[in-house]
């Protein structure tokens, strides 16, 4: 059973998916949107890596603020939830994203990656990181 990691932001999307036995999560790729309100194209390559991988449930990153308030971003987030559901027919799973950012760009830095070629990752591994934070919440390791 393989579960897809999403950290949903306005001009990105980073994808992650966990391994067969869903103990560990790998970045696949950050998918860049041409613009913030239209959604088919980034949600057609999902549904391609969602048949790639035969994900079975999807973990989007929930971005609440540091308070535990919800925002715009995260009411930007249920409505992709929404549409994601309907699309794929999969469950969606909203997960506390709150620091995974700062986390990327802590582990890219410490792993030497220039700073020029961060941005292109960085979402990336946001995504492994909320998707590794729900799988370790299972317990399975």
């Amino acid at each position: 059973m393989r579960i897809m990691g999403l950290d949903f932001g306005s001009k990105t999307v980073g994808i992650a998916v966990s391994d067969l036995l869903g103990i560990t999560a790998q970045g696949v790729e950050t998918i860049t949107r041409e613009d913030e309100n239209k959604l088919r194209k980034t949600c057609a390559r999902i549904e391609e890596l969602i048949q790639e991988y035969k994900i079975e449930t999807i973990v989007l990153g929930y971005p609440k603020n540091m308070n535990n308030s919800a925002g715009d971003r995260a009411e930007k987030t249920e409505q992709f939830k929404e549409m994601l559901e309907r699309r794929t027919k999969l469950p969606v799973i909203l997960w506390d994203e709150r620091l995974t950012t700062v986390a990327s760009e802590r582990i890219l830095q410490e792993s030497g990656v220039r700073r020029e070629n961060r941005k292109a990752v960085i979402d990336k591994v946001a995504a492994g990181l909320i998707l590794q934070g729900y799988l370790d919440s299972l317990g399975r390791g």
